[in-house]
């Protein structure tokens, strides 16, 4: 019996997994999942210095002409101390003199004789000054176990002199097809045959998803052929493979799992399209059985494949986000069954597309995005609110537009 999309995303949510880390260095961390909290080793800034190219002054002086004393420059070891009606010429990132309670950008000031100056706009008491701590304090945690790395997060391990972290393995996956009258897409077919599509748009994306990813070649129509594909994959955290375990004579993936005594998770979901979605496990790899019409299958890898994948990859973020938004046009539906419909997001409507048979490939080269609809759903307007799941989310348009916000 199908289970419920919601059913079957809490049975990916719920596996249990056993994950492995490994060190390596800052610079090769980009995408990684982070297997430790980061803490501060020390403050940020480590000391008071100045914002600004300018000049440092006790706030109480600034309305009378200050003699320059001193300069100190940035990465400067300099201890002098401030005395009445008097000021240091500083650059920016200068550590400050203790006494100093206000910095005075070098355009705000007018140059007077004898090596003096005079303020000329109005002074705040402590302006200008970064103060110890104040961007980051010691011992706060930067960035928690689980998290994906990231160019600005790259940017936090740097700055606290971090050369190399522990980040958890990224996930090993096997593709493998199944299915003789599927031609891989370097071989001659006839015409009467067909290439397979899946298997090279599923080791894309799972490496675009921070996967290693592995392709140990096409079963023949035989459980035997089956079984020893498996078995020789059964190293990988997970085995994806597509179509096979209908009800057709010619199906022998299913019967292949069954005799490697697969424990299954669920073997159907009530979803259109992709009800003949199997999960389960053999020892301790997962097996995720997707559906053999390539949209299908596509569709279904980008809710419930995404989510596993996040959970082998140990993030700590599992869960589909989206956005909130309207159709471009009303539409209406059968009820009775969640549906995934494929279609386009320009950043202010959602447009469905107009081709989205299971069966077809050439859909989602178009797309960028989707919406799953409830069972109950039978009719949309242009005024309803949608929720928009991404698929390829760079989120640029070949149109120009304004991308300021204004009142």
């Amino acid at each position: 019996m199908s289970i419920s999309l919601e059913e079957a995303i809490d049975s990916v949510l719920n596996i249990q997994t056993n994950l492995n880390y490994e060190i390596i260095p800052i610079e090769n961390a980009q995408n990684r999942i982070i297997a430790e909290d980061i803490l501060a080793i020390t403050n940020l800034p480590k000391f008071n210095n100045s914002a600004m190219d300018g000049y440092a002054i006790i706030y109480e002086d600034y309305e009378n002409e200050l003699e320059i004393i001193d300069t100190i420059f940035a990465g400067d070891n300099n201890t002098t101390l401030l005395q009445k009606n008097k000021c240091i010429k500083i650059m920016t990132g200068a550590r400050i003199p203790n006494n100093c309670t206000a910095i005075i950008p070098k355009e705000n000031i007018e140059k007077l004789n004898n090596n003096k100056i005079k303020i000329i706009q109005k002074v705040k008491e402590y302006q200008h000054i970064r103060f110890i701590g104040e961007d980051i304090k010691l011992n706060t945690i930067l960035i928690k176990k689980g998290e994906e790395l990231l160019f600005s997060q790259i940017t936090l391990l740097a700055s606290q002199g971090k050369t190399h972290i522990k980040v958890y393995k990224k996930p090993k996956v096997v593709v493998f097809s199944s299915g003789e009258e599927l031609k891989l897409h370097y071989e001659k077919i006839e015409d009467y045959q067909i290439y397979n599509s899946n298997t090279p748009s599923l080791i894309s994306r799972v490496k675009e998803l921070g996967c290693d990813v592995n392709f140990i070649g096409q079963a023949k129509d035989s459980i035997e052929s089956i079984k020893e594909l498996i078995r020789n994959s059964l190293d990988a955290d997970l085995i994806i493979t597509s179509g096979g375990v209908s009800v057709g004579d010619a199906d022998f993936t299913k019967g292949a799992f069954n005799e490697l005594n697969f424990k299954t998770i669920f073997d159907s979901i009530a979803i259109k399209p992709g009800k003949p979605t199997v999960f389960g496990k053999i020892e301790n790899t997962f097996i995720l059985n997707l559906p053999g019409n390539p949209l299908a299958c596509s569709l279904v890898f980008e809710v419930i494949g995404k989510i596993l994948i996040q959970k082998l990859s140990g993030s700590n973020e599992v869960y589909l986000n989206f956005i909130n938004s309207k159709l471009k046009n009303n539409y209406s539906l059968r009820k009775g069954r969640t549906t995934i419909i494929p279609g386009f997001f320009n950043g202010e409507s959602f447009e469905i597309s107009e081709k989205r048979s299971p069966g077809m490939v050439s859909v989602l080269s178009s797309c960028n995005s989707m919406i799953i609809l409830d069972k109950d759903v039978e009719q949309l307007t242009t005024s309803n609110l949608i929720k928009i799941l991404p698929i390829n989310w760079k989120f640029f348009t070949n149109k120009k537009k304004d991308f300021l916000t204004h009142e």
